[in-house]
């Protein structure tokens, strides 16, 4: 029996859109970027954005400096 193999992941940034929850993939990436310190953010590991700016970050702190800046 043959396993299915999985196309390879881009080493670039993904394009995601991001709703209540959960987000939907746009584009096919390995990460996006926090955009409160610019670190990458791989997908699977992805927990905090905000739905209003469509935005993503890397923790509860960038998250929360964020919402203090708006």
């Amino acid at each position: 029996m043959t396993t299915p193999v999985s196309p390879p992941v881009s080493p670039s940034p993904a394009t995601l859109h991001y709703g209540d929850g959960e987000f939907a993939v746009l584009r096919p990436g390995a990460y996006v970027t926090c955009a409160v310190s610019g670190v990458p953010i791989p997908l699977p590991a992805l927990r905090y954005w905000s739905v209003d700016r469509q935005e993503a970050y890397a923790s509860p702190l960038e998250f929360m400096a964020a919402a203090r800046d708006a």
